[in-house]
Formats: structure tokens, sequence, C-alpha cells
């Protein structure tokens, strides 16, 4: 989201995203994911879902929120116009939440986690990705890749920690060659840079970073922000890192401008594409900063786009 851990400027406040409702909790035993040796507890902070035989499992790290000073979602619109978008879907027009989720993802032997969370930075908006995935019986030491979807402080600050040392020591470290020379050009980032070197993989749009798991180009958020799209069998889930951060301003006005990105008219032209795409392809999404658990789809009513929670399923 943001570019560096600092959040004063931007003039976010610490809120805490507890958006209620997941397919199947933790600890259920319909849905096991972790080693026979593991004990996942029952958590709030871990739900799961399937993309054909893989097994995902959004973890919470934390939550924003983002207050409506058209300075942030909607720049240049005023409070009245943000607000009328926000209450229209029963949302409060003063401020806009927005969760923080890395995504884990089972493929074979491989644990593959997609971003890191905040870490220790920005104020302590995050932190949680650690019991959350103690929540769901895995061990950091287990992560066997990380794919990193760009460089911004509340994606890549959870891998290290306040000591600078790794948090996932035994995994590679993905992100995409332009977005690594962006990232090691951010002064804020050199010691988060430094640690991870020796983890680095960088990739391209096109390649396959895990297996079932092709980046994809979403631009325009920073120099190499890429999507993800996971695949088995005749299932896939299009992971969207910040192509989108409110799953009602940017799914309904796709045009506004956002803060947060590097080229706002490339961003735009990203946002109304996925749009577009979405609904005419019933695509399924995962947001990382939609509400959690952050999975769904984008329908098209009229001129009107909207964002459409996956329904938990009947137990």
């Amino acid at each position: 989201m943001i570019a560096h851990f600092k959040i004063a400027a931007a003039g976010m406040v610490l809120s805490a995203v507890m958006a209620s409702g997941a397919w199947s909790k933790t600890g259920e035993a319909k849905a096991p994911a972790v080693p026979a040796s593991a004990t996942p507890a029952v958590s709030e902070d871990v739900a799961r879902f399937k993309i054909g035989s893989l097994e995902a499992i959004p973890l919470r790290d934390g939550g924003l929120t983002v207050p409506n000073d058209n300075k942030v979602l909607g720049v240049g619109r005023t409070p009245e116009e943000v607000a009328a978008v926000l209450t229209g879907a029963g949302a409060p027009g003063e401020t806009i939440s927005l969760s923080i989720q890395p995504l884990l993802v089972r493929t074979g032997e491989r644990l593959v986690l997609i971003d890191t969370g905040v870490g220790s930075g920005m104020g302590g908006a995050g932190g949680k990705l650690h019991s959350s995935l103690t929540a769901a019986g895995v061990d950091p030491a287990d992560i066997t890749e990380i794919l990193i979807s760009h460089s911004h402080g509340d994606h890549v600050g959870g891998l290290v920690g306040a000591d600078g040392k790794l948090l996932f020591p035994n995994a590679v470290i993905r992100i995409e060659a332009n977005e690594w020379d962006f990232m090691q050009a951010n002064a804020e980032l050199k010691s988060v840079v430094d640690a991870i070197l020796p983890k680095i993989q960088v990739f391209r749009y096109g390649s396959e970073v895990a297996p079932g798991i092709t980046a994809v180009e979403i631009a325009g958020h920073t120099p190499g922000h890429s999507g993800f799209e996971i695949v088995s069998g005749a299932e896939k889930l299009l992971y969207i890192g910040d192509a989108m951060h409110s799953s009602i301003i940017s799914v309904q006005k796709p045009d506004w401008q956002i803060q947060f990105d590097n080229d706002a008219p490339v961003a735009t032209a990203s946002r109304i594409a996925l749009d577009e795409r979405a609904a005419a392809n019933n695509l399924r999404l995962y947001g990382y900063h939609f509400a959690y658990p952050g999975v769904g789809r984008i329908e098209k009513t009229g001129d009107t786009y909207r964002w459409v929670p996956e329904a938990a399923p009947a137990n």
C-alpha cells in the first residue's frame, strides 16, 4: 500500500479490521492443512478455502482505518462524494477500513506465502501474521517460498524481525525484477534488502513462480507490481495485490485516484480493466486489503461494479 513504514503523512490510524465470516475455522477436521503432528487452534484470524486440490489460508495480519479526507482514496473528490459511495454500500462514511492479510498456499509439499504483512513497522498496524500462522499449525521455518507482490512496507515488513533477522529462514523470496530494483533504491528499506539479499530470486511476468502459481502484471501501483494467478485443475484464483485497496471505492469507482499509486493513470487503467475482466469472466479474486477473508467476485449491474464476498459453504 504505502512506500515505507511511516503512516503519519497519510493520516492513517490503527484499526482492528475484524470482519467476521470464514469458510472453515482452523482446526475443523474437514479441511486439514498441516502435518498430523501439528495441532492448529480455532482462530478468527485464520480461514481456509480450496482452489481445486490446493488449500489456501488467508492469514490476518492487522488493519488500518483511512480517513475520508480526499487525500488517500478518491484523491481530489470531495469527502461527500466518497461518503456517498461508502454509505451506499452500508459502510460508515467518515473512514475507510482496510484489512492486511497475506495468503498461504499449500501446493504439494511446498508452503507458499504471498506477501508478509507489516511486521514491526507502521506503528503497530499489523504484526499478527506469526500468531495467525501458529493458529494454522504452521511453523515459519516450514515456509518454502515467499512471493512478493510489491515492496511497500505493509507487504514486505514481515520479512524480517525488529532485530533485522529473517523471520522465514528457509524460504526463497521471489520478486519481479523491476520491483527488486525499485526496492533496492528505497533507502528506508535498506536493512530489509540487506537481510533478504541471499534469499532473493527475481522473476519476469508470465513465469511460474511456484507450482500452479504464475506471476501476472497488474501495472501502475509500483514499477513491478505483480498479481498471482493460482490454478489447480479447472479452478483458478487471481491474487490482486494492491491493484485495488477498498472493496467498495476501488471496485465501484476504479477511475478515482489512489494516493499510493506510483503511476496513477496506469494504475487507474489497470483497475478499470480488472473490473471489466473480472465481471465478464466471473473471476475469483483475492483482495489483500479487502474485508477478511478477502475472497469473492466482481459483478456488474447496469454501469456499476460491486464486490461480492464469497459465501461460507453449508457445514
